[in-house]
């Protein structure tokens, strides 16, 4: 299997989301029975790789996937420095609730392509809709340590995660050169 040329909408009729697997079952479970239900809800929007070629059922497989919401954080979680500029109510953030590649992908980079990809389409939204930063919640220490190479920073743990951030400014330094 190889992956198609671009991310897009998660689309239950062409996407075959029970083929996935990425090796986390949380992940897993959000694709195949929750992504396309958040966004029906309004709750998040899911962005797919499709495969270059449909599969015997004539859908694609999904080779990886983001989702992205709106979010905000307390801006005591922020370090002082940051915290001291921004106003006492909640902060808004983008947030990427989910992101995983399918196990077959594994070690080809394509982690780092999807990650990209989500950061440049909330960039873009950022142009229409503000946030201060893109935060993270972490599932497990690998993933912490994929993001912080990234240049996430820890912000607190939420939910039992440990919940990571990126300022806007950076993002715009990677588009914006």
């Amino acid at each position: 299997m190889s992956w198609g040329n671009e991310f897009v909408e998660l689309n239950k009729s062409e996407h075959d989301r029970n083929s996935f697997d990425c090796g986390e079952p949380e992940l897993n479970t959000f694709i195949k029975t929750q992504a396309a239900k958040h966004m029906q809800a309004g709750i998040s929007r899911t962005m797919v790789l499709p495969s270059a070629l449909p599969l015997l059922n004539q859908k694609y497989a999904i080779c990886a996937f983001y989702s992205v919401a709106a979010s905000s954080i307390s801006r005591e979680t922020l370090p002082a420095s940051l915290a001291k500029k921004l106003p006492g109510h909640p902060v808004p953030v983008f947030l990427i609730a989910q992101l995983a590649v399918h196990k077959e992908f594994h070690g080809s980079g394509l982690g780092k392509v999807s990650l990209i990809r989500a950061l440049n389409y909330l960039w873009q939204v950022n142009h229409h809709m503000r946030a201060y930063a893109i935060a993270v919640d972490c599932l497990t220490d690998s993933a912490q340590a994929f993001y912080r190479k990234f240049g996430f920073e820890v912000l607190c743990e939420h939910n039992g995660r440990i919940r990571m951030f990126l300022p806007m400014k950076t993002v715009e330094q990677l588009f914006c050169k």
